[in-house]
């Protein structure tokens, strides 16, 4: 296997999307490349263990750039750098609202967008991928959640609180923080919530595994304690 990061370049002007390969090749990249939105999808769910980083066209045929990039955060958090000639500030916060980590507009110095996948690639990647408490493991790069060694189905939410409790282990979380870290400070919902989303966990994890613990009046705290 190499040791080179591997980055889809997905971009419909041919001559765009040459460029960009023979110069990421050149300094070290292993290059996938889709040339529409259909055929990113394809390549995506068929390399979706050694990809990355994407760059993704937001202006794409067949399929349109965003909702490549909706269905790619239905199965992972790689990162995505939006490279666009939209330059408004609605699209550009329509590709952060969608999920995209950064956002460049064409034309753009190929130098630039070199940096700006290695910054993004050294931020991210010193992020276990895979993280491993007690009869729970986490792949954090496909977003997937194993409990003894079988794949459980969890939503974005129920995903971010659990990887959220298992980097906080031992530590005791109120709702109004844990509403101000998964959901966001701007969310303004029923602090409930999270009892919601807990009891669903609770229900996926089994009685076998009790480790999300309940404070009275508090809050909760998560704790490993299989014999």
């Amino acid at each position: 296997m190499s040791d080179k990061s591997t980055v889809l370049v997905v971009e419909d002007d041919t001559k765009l999307r040459t460029t960009v390969m023979d110069y990421l090749s050149s300094n070290g990249f292993e290059v996938l490349s889709a040339e529409d939105g259909l055929k990113a999808i394809d390549i995506f769910e068929e390399h979706i263990s050694e990809i990355d980083i994407i760059l993704l066209d937001g202006m794409l045929p067949m399929l349109d750039g965003l909702e490549v990039l909706k269905r790619i955060r239905e199965e992972s958090n790689v990162p995505v750098i939006m490279i666009s000639a939209r330059e408004t500030e609605m699209d550009q916060l329509q590709g952060f609202y969608t999920g995209a980590d950064n956002y460049i507009t064409k034309p753009f110095l190929l130098s630039v967008l070199r940096e700006q996948i290695t910054a993004l690639l050294n931020r991210t990647q010193k992020t276990e991928k895979l993280i491993e408490s007690g009869a729970l493991k986490i792949d954090t790069k496909l977003h997937r959640v194993y409990v003894d060694g079988k794949e459980i189905s969890t939503t974005p939410k129920e995903y971010d609180l659990l990887l959220y409790f298992i980097t906080n282990e031992k530590i005791v979380l109120n709702r109004d923080t844990i509403l101000d870290r998964v959901w966001g400070i701007d969310y303004y919902g029923d602090f409930r919530t999270v009892d919601t989303i807990i009891k669903q966990l609770r229900k996926k994890l089994t009685d076998k595994h009790k480790y999300i613990k309940s404070v009275y009046g508090v809050g909760y705290y998560f704790e490993i304690d299989d014999d």
